[in-house]
């Protein structure tokens, strides 16, 4: 169905105000998990529920990571905390606020930088260490151009960490759902802006709610396969709001790959 949506600028938009309201992406860690994380007690997600094992970071310290699409006063304040060299980069200027908020709060050196995740120009090749990529690229119609420019700027030997969303969770009837009843309704491949009527995609932008795109398997993981990297880690996740879907199935995914 035809759209005249800019998606990246509705989801910037629409993730400014998802601070204003208090999304629990968009709350700032507190003081006592900043000075947790100094003492090098610490954990960060990729996926809503479950720890990313330190073993998938490594040695920290001294390293240059960047938060792609990942910024909200949580995440990269850690890293930070427990030595890292952290740029952020983020489409939502209020969810970079919320890292400049804890970075000022704590004496926290990290590096804001705000823009499309599709495009890292800004960035030389090989300019970090680790990419710590959380559940955000269904935000963007395109996520190959995500994995092609993570391998470029990060270093041989590099990681990225990231989480996504498993498609099919953006198959089901929404109504349905709400009555705890899990029914396909749209086929792949989906997307808010043109797998929906205009009085359905009303239900999100009338009110401001984000827009999403579900990407394929074969995109998430075969795109990061087709763009160099080599996966030396996977594990899956329920989404922790205790959802209908959770009852049944893991819908998120988190992976480590490897620039060789």
């Amino acid at each position: 169905m035809k759209h005249d949506i800019d998606l990246r600028k509705y989801n910037r938009e629409a993730w400014d105000r998802q601070v204003a309201a208090g999304n629990r992406w968009t709350v700032p860690v507190g003081p006592e998990v900043i000075a947790a994380a100094r003492r090098g007690e610490w954990s960060v997600v990729l996926t809503p529920s479950k720890p990313v094992p330190h073993a998938w970071f490594g040695p920290l310290a001294g390293k240059d990571v960047l938060g792609l699409a990942s910024a909200g006063g949580q995440q990269g304040p850690v890293l930070a905390a427990v030595g890292a060299r952290v740029t952020m980069f983020d489409n939502s200027p209020a969810q970079l606020a919320q890292d400049r908020l804890v970075a000022e709060r704590e004496g926290l050196s990290i590096r804001l930088v705000e823009g499309d995740m599709r495009d890292l120009s800004v960035f030389a090749d090989g300019s970090f260490d680790l990419i710590f990529h959380p559940c955000s690229n269904g935000f963007v119609s395109e996520i190959r151009p995500v994995w092609r420019e993570a391998f470029r700027v990060l270093r041989p030997g590099g990681v990225l960490l990231s989480g996504f969303s498993q498609p099919i969770r953006y198959l089901f009837d929404p109504d349905l759902e709400a009555k705890g009843e899990l029914r396909l309704k749209y086929r792949m491949p989906y997307s808010d802006l043109t797998s929906l009527t205009e009085e359905e995609r009303r239900r999100y932008t009338d009110v401001g709610d984000l827009l999403c795109v579900a990407h394929s398997l074969e995109d998430q993981i075969g795109g990061q396969l087709d763009a160099g990297f080599l996966l030396a880690g996977f594990y899956d996740d329920k989404n922790s709001s205790g959802d209908v879907q959770s009852e049944y199935l893991s819908t998120f995914c988190a992976t480590r790959a490897v620039k060789p």
